[in-house]
C-alpha cells in the first residue's frame, strides 16, 4: 500500500512504477482536482474540473452548492452551468466522482464564486467577440484568442463553442484560452460568444477552423517547459532538484509524473492550489556520488490524459551537478 505524505501543500506518492492513485487499485474514485468556478451572469456560475481517476471508471459527477447537490453529469463531462442563483451572492461549490459500481468518492476542495449585481431592464446584448484566431498545439490541443466584446454595462464571461456545443467558459477579463482533449489529424470549428450580467448573449464571433497535428501526437505542445535539473549533496546524501513551467491548458494542472532512468519514480499531486508559475521539487537519489541519471516529467491534463514529456536531462550525483540534454 502506498504512503501519501503531505509536503508543503504537495502530496508525494511513491509509485515505483505502479499506477497512480485510484488507478487499478480497486478503490473508490479520487477527489476531482483543478476545480474552478466563474460567474457566468448574475444568476449563473460555470463550474469546471479535471477528470478523476477510478479503478471502475467514472460513471458520473455530482456538483454541490454548499451541502446541497444541485446537479449531476455523465462521467465524460467535466463542466456545468449552475443556474437559478441570486445576484450579488457568494457561493461555495464542490464536486464528487461516482464510479460504475455506484461508489462516491470524496469531495473536491471548495471553490468560491460571487455573482455580480443584477442590472435592471438590461436588454442590450454585448457585441460579438472580434478577430477570433487560433493555432493547433500538437495533436490534442488548440490555442484560441479573440478581441474583447463591448457592452453598455459589463461583459461577465465568454463562452467557447465547438461546432454548436458549448465546451468552455472564461471570465469577462480573459480573451484567450487553450482547448485540450482533442484528436490528432481532426478538423474542428470554434466560435466565441460574450455574456453580460443580465444573461444577454452576444452573437457568435466569426468561425475559426483548425486541424490538429496528424498521426500519433508526441505531446510536445502539452509538455512542461523550461525544465531544469541539478544535483546537490547534504549530510552525505545526494538530492535531485527539479523546476519547470506548467503547460498551458484550459484548466488547472495538479498532477505530474517524474521518470528517472526510463522508469516512473514519483507522482506529485498538489493538495492545495498548484503554482501557476515555475514549480519546484526535490527528492533523494542515494549516497553514491558520480552516478549518472536521466530525468524527465509530464503533466496530467485537465481532460484526464497525460501530456507530453519534457526533454530528458542527464545529471550526475555530485556537489553542483548540472543537467545536460
Amino acid at each position: 500500500m502506498r504512503r501519501v505524505l503531505p509536503l508543503c501543500g504537495l502530496l508525494l506518492i511513491a509509485s515505483c512504477g505502479r499506477p497512480g492513485a485510484g488507478e487499478e487499485t480497486g478503490g473508490m474514485p479520487g477527489a476531482p482536482t483543478g476545480v474552478t468556478a466563474v460567474a457566468g451572469s448574475a444568476t449563473s456560475v460555470h463550474v469546471m474540473w479535471n477528470a478523476a481517476p477510478a479503478a471502475q471508471g467514472v460513471d458520473g459527477y455530482e456538483v454541490y452548492r454548499g451541502p446541497t447537490k444541485v446537479t449531476e453529469v455523465p462521467g465524460s463531462t467535466h463542466m456545468v452551468d449552475v443556474v437559478r442563483l441570486h445576484p450579488s451572492t457568494a457561493y461555495v461549490f464542490t464536486v464528487r466522482a461516482r464510479d460504475s459500481a455506484g461508489r462516491l468518492g470524496p469531495r473536491s476542495r471548495e471553490v468560491r464564486a460571487t455573482t455580480p449585481a443584477a442590472v435592471a431592464a438590461d436588454r442590450s446584448a454585448p457585441t460579438a467577440p472580434g478577430r477570433l484566431a487560433g493555432r493547433a498545439a500538437g495533436g490534442r490541443a488548440v490555442q484560441l484568442s479573440w478581441s474583447a466584446s463591448t457592452d453598455d454595462r459589463k461583459v461577465v464571461s465568454y463562452e467557447v463553442y465547438q461546432g454548436g456545443t458549448k465546451i468552455h467558459s472564461v471570465g469577462g477579463g480573459q480573451t484567450a484560452t487553450v482547448v485540450t482533449g482533442l484528436r490528432p489529424d481532426t478538423r474542428y470549428s470554434f466560435t466565441v460568444r460574450a455574456r453580460d450580467a443580465a444573461d444577454n448573449l452576444s452573437p457568435a464571433s466569426d468561425t475559426v477552423g483548425l486541424t490538429t497535428a496528424p498521426g500519433t501526437d508526441d505531446g510536445r505542445d502539452t509538455a512542461p517547459s523550461a525544465f531544469r535539473a541539478t544535483t546537490r549533496t547534504a549530510d552525505g546524501a545526494c538530492y535531485l532538484d527539479l523546476s519547470w513551467l506548467p503547460p498551458r491548458t484550459d484548466g488547472v494542472v495538479t498532477e505530474y509524473q517524474i521518470q528517472l532512468d526510463g522508469r516512473t519514480a514519483t507522482s506529485l499531486t498538489w493538495g492545495g492550489t498548484p503554482p501557476r508559475g515555475r514549480a519546484t521539487y526535490s527528492f533523494y537519489l542515494g549516497r553514491e556520488s558520480g552516478t549518472r541519471h536521466r530525468v524527465r516529467l509530464r503533466a496530467r491534463l485537465p481532460d484526464g490524459t497525460w501530456g507530453g514529456f519534457s526533454p530528458e536531462l542527464t545529471v550526475t550525483t555530485a556537489t553542483g551537478g548540472t543537467a545536460a540534454p
